[in-house]
This record gives structure tokens, C-alpha cells and sequence, in this order.
């Protein structure tokens, strides 16, 4: 049975030979890449990626980067696609094939059918004096000395190649776009990380209630005031404008000094100059502003006047945090 050491050792030698193959990528880049991102960038179609077993998966990976960095593509399978599915290719799409060796028999059959089209071939492949290799248009080298499987046959070295060159493709594409974050959010409306980008605070504060007193507010309405609305805090009004705020620990301080607090009115008790946030602040600025002074709960604006109460849960809730 192989020792903890033992285990470790053959977890960094993969790394390590990975790392290293990934580090010899660059170089062999040569123009044949930079004339792939141009080409693709310069196509008025899509982009077809296709391959056969281990490359078929990371084809598919390709496909999800560079549909969700505003390149449009499209995933067919080698066997799939001479069974029917070279449907799938319309006049002006860009093909990318996807094999290690660049020889497989799926890769033989199909190659020839597709350079029997319009369209442009670009061949990610080990291999470039490959079948596959010298039938594409454009070659990306992938190749790699050996395999991280102590075989050298399962494919592991060589298909996070390929995963690489796939994400250099997808950026290189994205910085000629002007691809923002922006843009980007419009493609994850649902995650929590597109919401980082295009939720705002009053996407937050419009659910809550809007819990607010005057400056003469007596001490019974305000704690009335504070449970009714839930947000463990009240903001303190004048003419609209936010003067201060009450917090549920501003009460609890407050009842353990005085011995007598029925007289007290919102103006015995307020913290003045509350930290307060626009209505149009992204939501992840009122995530760092909490976080900055370790609050749960911020004051919101709009046009200087009180808007309403964002809370450190509806942050959790969405996802923010």
C-alpha cells in the first residue's frame, strides 16, 4: 500500500509534468494562431468544435468559454457528425478539430467531408505532420513529450493542452471583442457571480421595508418601529433627509445605562452620520462596505434623500456573499 509520501510524490509529479507542458505552449505558438483568432473573430458565422473521446469533452468545455465570452459555438461529436449531425455546419461557421494524434479513424473520415465545404478548418492537434495536421487550414500545436499517467496512455497531459490553447483561443477572442464585465453578466444573469455585476443596491432595498422615525420619536414607537419592519435598525428622518440611525444595539445600550428611559426620544439615542449607500451602487460596493466596517445593515439613498435599509441578509440570500 503506497505511504502518504508516496501519494504526495506522484500528486506533484503530475503537476509538475502538466505545469511544464503547459509552459512549453508558448512556445510553440507560431502565426498560425494569431490568423485562428482572426479568423474567427472576422467570421460572420460560429464556431463548430468537434472531436472523439477524451477531446470531445474538452471541446465541449471550449464550446461552454467561448459561448459565454460572446463567441457563439457549437459542439459536434466526430462520430455523431458523419451519422447526420455535419448538418450542424452552415456556410460561414469556422470548424475546430480537436485530436491528439491527429489520426484516429473518426478524424480520417470526417476531415475530408468537411474540406469538401466552404468552410475554414483549424486543427488543435500533438501532431501537426498528422492527417488532421495537414489538412487544416491553421494547426495549433499541442503537442506534449508525455502523458502524466505513469503509462503514458490515459489522456491527461495532452488534453489539458488542449484545454489551454481552448482558453488562450476564448481571451484572445474576448480582448478583440472588447468583452466587459458588463457583457459578461448578460450571459450569467443567474449566477452569483453575474450578480456581482449587474445587481444593484435598490434590486435589495425595494424588498424591505422602509423603517424610518422623526427626531421626536418617543422610545416605544421606535422599538415598535425597529420589530415591525424586521431590519434590526431604523433610520432617523428630517425632511426626507437621513439625520441618523437606530440599531437594536443602540437600544440595548441604552436600556443597560438609563434607569429611566420613557422619556427618551430618537434624538437621546440616534448614532449620527450613519454610513449610507446610493440606490445605484452596485450590490458587491454595499458587500464591501459592511465588510470595510463591520456592519450588517447600510442606509440607502436616492437624490440625497432616505430610500430605504439593504441588510447583510439580503446579500447572503442573493448569492453576493
Amino acid at each position: 500500500m503506497n505511504t502518504s509520501d508516496s501519494i504526495l510524490k506522484i500528486a506533484k509529479d503530475t503537476i509538475n509534468i502538466e505545469s511544464n507542458a503547459i509552459a512549453n505552449l508558448s512556445n510553440l505558438l507560431d502565426e498560425d494562431f494569431s490568423n485562428s483568432v482572426q479568423l474567427i473573430y472576422n467570421s460572420k458565422g460560429r464556431v463548430i468544435i468537434t472531436g472523439i473521446g477524451k477531446s470531445a469533452i474538452i471541446a465541449n468545455k471550449i464550446v461552454a468559454t467561448l459561448n459565454s465570452t460572446g463567441t457563439p459555438s457549437v459542439f459536434m461529436h466526430a462520430a455523431d457528425a458523419i451519422h447526420g449531425d455535419l448538418g450542424l455546419i452552415l456556410k460561414d461557421d469556422v470548424v475546430i478539430c480537436i485530436s491528439k494524434s491527429g489520426n484516429t479513424p473518426e478524424i480520417k473520415v470526417l476531415v475530408p467531408f468537411i474540406k469538401n465545404g466552404p468552410n475554414k478548418m483549424i486543427a488543435i492537434t500533438g501532431n501537426k505532420d498528422s492527417f488532421l495536421g495537414q489538412n487544416a487550414d491553421f494547426v495549433l500545436n499541442t503537442y506534449v513529450e508525455k502523458e502524466a499517467c505513469p503509462n503514458n496512455l490515459a489522456p491527461t497531459t495532452s488534453t489539458t493542452a488542449q484545454l489551454v490553447i481552448g482558453d488562450a483561443l476564448s481571451v484572445c477572442l474576448l480582448d478583440l471583442r472588447g468583452f466587459s464585465s458588463n457583457d459578461f453578466a448578460k450571459y450569467h444573469p443567474g449566477g452569483a457571480l453575474g450578480k456581482k455585476l449587474y445587481l444593484r443596491v435598490s434590486d435589495l432595498s425595494s424588498q424591505n421595508q422602509k423603517p424610518a422615525v422623526s427626531i421626536d420619536t418617543n422610545i416605544k414607537d421606535i422599538i415598535i418601529e425597529i420589530s415591525e419592519k424586521m431590519l434590526g435598525v431604523t433610520a432617523v428622518i428630517e425632511n426626507g433627509e437621513i439625520i441618523g440611525i437606530i440599531t437594536d444595539g443602540d437600544l440595548r445600550r441604552m436600556l443597560s445605562k438609563a434607569d429611566d428611559f420613557s422619556n427618551l426620544t430618537a434624538k437621546d439615542i440616534m448614532g449620527t452620520n450613519p454610513k449610507r449607500i446610493d440606490n445605484n451602487a452596485m450590490a458587491v460596493d454595499a458587500m464591501e462596505l459592511m465588510e470595510t466596517n463591520e456592519i450588517s445593515q447600510l442606509l440607502v439613498e436616492e437624490n440625497g434623500l432616505y430610500a430605504g435599509v439593504v441588510h447583510l441578509h439580503d446579500l447572503i440570500k442573493e448569492g453576493i456573499i
